[in-house]
């Protein structure tokens, strides 16, 4: 018996920490139905849907409750949803959608036709700040019957396809919203959708609680009973709760990057960076062109060559990141290109820049001081406040980092611009029209809508840039533009890229089926369960 106990444990440890959890607690082959699944997030969500702030709790919270038309798969590749089919016509003009015949909202009402071109024509296409762009030639949605829902374009779109998930064009229901500005209805704070998983409470400054939708059209699903998201402000506390099971999944990088290493050693836990490419999220430095330093692109030029991009990833991020050098990611292989101006670590150039610019230094060695946000959805954002407070110190200027609660920091970026200096990430996603186009269109700065332009950019030869690859048929030609785009926007540095956004998720290997395709981590808990 010894013997046979030893060869086991053996077999247990060479295979690793993975191995032993399977070998002291067998995974069921199938999912299994019930248990409460809690997650923790910071910050607190505004709203419950994602449509006009597509901020990241408010889209992982809310692609539990509602749906989109269509999902994508590990290739990108779209796939049904509340779209059974669907077909562009052959000038590439339209493209009609069959959509599903057993869906009902969460109160009962059929889902129908209308409901898409409500959201298409009066939510995604006005106020989400990424879908004016996407949807930029959209003219109509045509509904000869319930379950038909034409689009009708006034140029072929390279774009509108990759958009149609249920975090990025959230379907709403018309007989709630219709009429009624989304950005201030109660609904939002109470919604109703067709999602897997129903609204039942949020307490707020604690939890969100979601409960499974029982007549779901998905058959079978969802496997969970119920979903609470705790509000877990700091960072430290996440970890905490997740090494002692009092939450099982932590999404964005939530926990303290000092921790990683130590909590990869607990084999209860998991960790993977999967689930975050489709938005492909990267960090800038962002300026207010309505201040009077900040208008001078020979300021802006002064400040690209101050960031240590790398020292600081290794600084504040303990080295979990990869800079960026240019507004559309080098992971976006397609549209990148390197043939863009550079801005090199060079001290004395930066000095000589803010000279010309007409800012000598005064007597003290000060040339001017600005206020610097930084996104409270970072936790690291202490951190990114004192290392770049210290690296423009260099150059004489003085920034002084106030930290802000998310709301206060949306409405003072995107509403007042009240603001000098921002970090903060942004989606560019799978396709860069979709997440750069509301940041440098000259057209897009609308206050009161986040994430868009807040900047006081305006470039016409960037805008003609814009208006040919919205509606560029020739997909080379597209890409050509893009690069365009690049060179033009690394010009005039209304932003400066500085890295991608260090994301990954960290669960507790009792839940199963964690979505790790290229959206995953937005997409929701339709095919998670919990061995018991």
């Amino acid at each position: 018996m010894l013997r046979v106990l030893l060869y086991f444990f053996s077999i247990v440890f060479s295979l690793g920490p993975i191995a032993f959890l399977a070998a002291a607690q067998e995974i069921p082959s199938q999912p299994v139905h019930g248990g409460t699944l809690i997650v923790a997030i910071d910050p607190e969500p505004s709203s419950l849907t994602s449509t006009f702030n597509n901020q990241y709790s408010n889209r992982t919270i809310s692609a539990n409750i509602f749906d989109g038309l269509l999902t994508y798969d590990d290739k990108y590749q779209p796939r049904p949803n509340l779209a059974e089919s669907w077909e562009a016509s052959p000038d590439g003009k339209s493209i009609t959608f069959k959509l599903r015949h057993d869906v009902k909202w969460h109160d009962g009402q059929p889902f129908t036709s209308a409901d898409v071109r409500y959201s298409a024509l009066e939510v995604w296409k006005k106020v989400h700040s990424r879908g004016r762009s996407t949807f930029a030639t959209l003219t109509d949605v045509e509904t000869p019957d319930a379950w038909t829902a034409v689009f009708r374009l006034s140029a072929p779109s390279q774009v509108i396809l990759n958009a149609f998930d249920g975090a990025e064009s959230q379907v709403l229901p018309a007989h709630i919203f219709a009429g009624k500005d989304i950005r201030t209805n109660p609904a939002g704070a109470q919604p109703i959708g067709t999602g897997p998983f129903k609204f039942k409470k949020w307490e707020r400054g604690q939890y969100v609680e979601l409960e499974k939708n029982p007549d779901y059209w998905d058959k079978g699903k969802p496997y969970l009973d119920r979903i609470i998201y705790r509000f877990i402000p700091d960072a430290s506390a996440r970890s905490a709760a997740l090494e002692s099971g009092e939450v099982s999944y932590i999404p964005f990088a939530g926990v303290p990057f000092a921790d990683i290493n130590r909590l990869k050693q607990n084999p209860d836990l998991a960790f993977d960076s999967r689930g975050y490419s489709y938005a492909a999220q990267t960090y800038f430095l962002a300026f207010n062109l309505r201040n009077n330093y900040l208008a001078q692109q020979k300021v802006r030029q002064a400040f690209a060559h101050v960031i240590d991009r790398q020292r600081l990833i290794d600084t504040v991020w303990y080295g979990q990141s990869k800079p960026e050098y240019s507004v559309i990611p080098s992971s976006l292989t397609r549209y990148f290109t390197d043939d863009i101006p550079h801005y090199e670590l060079n001290i004395d150039k930066a000095n000589q820049l803010l000279d010309e610019a007409g800012f000598k230094r005064k007597a003290d060695g000060q040339r001017f001081t600005l206020r610097l946000y930084t996104d409270p959805a970072s936790s690291q954002a202490l951190l990114i406040g004192e290392f770049l407070r210290q690296a423009l110190s260099k150059v004489g200027v003085t920034l002084k980092y106030t930290p802000l609660d998310n709301a206060t920091f949306t409405r003072r970026i995107y509403t007042d611009y009240d603001f000098d200096v921002v970090f903060q990430g942004w989606g560019i996603m799978l396709d860069p029209q979709m997440g750069l186009t509301r940041v440098y269109d000259s057209k897009a700065q609308t206050p009161g809508v986040p994430y868009a332009n807040a900047f006081a950019y305006s470039n016409p030869a960037m805008d003609a840039i814009i208006n040919r690859y919205q509606r560029e048929v020739d997909p080379q030609q597209r890409v050509a533009e893009f690069h365009d785009f690049q060179r033009l926007a690394m010009t005039d540095l209304p932003l400066i890229p500085i890295m991608q956004a260090p994301f990954f998720t960290a669960w507790n290997r009792k839940l199963q089926g964690v979505d790790l395709s290229p959206a995953g981590a937005h997409n929701g808990f339709r095919n998670a369960w919990l061995v018991p």
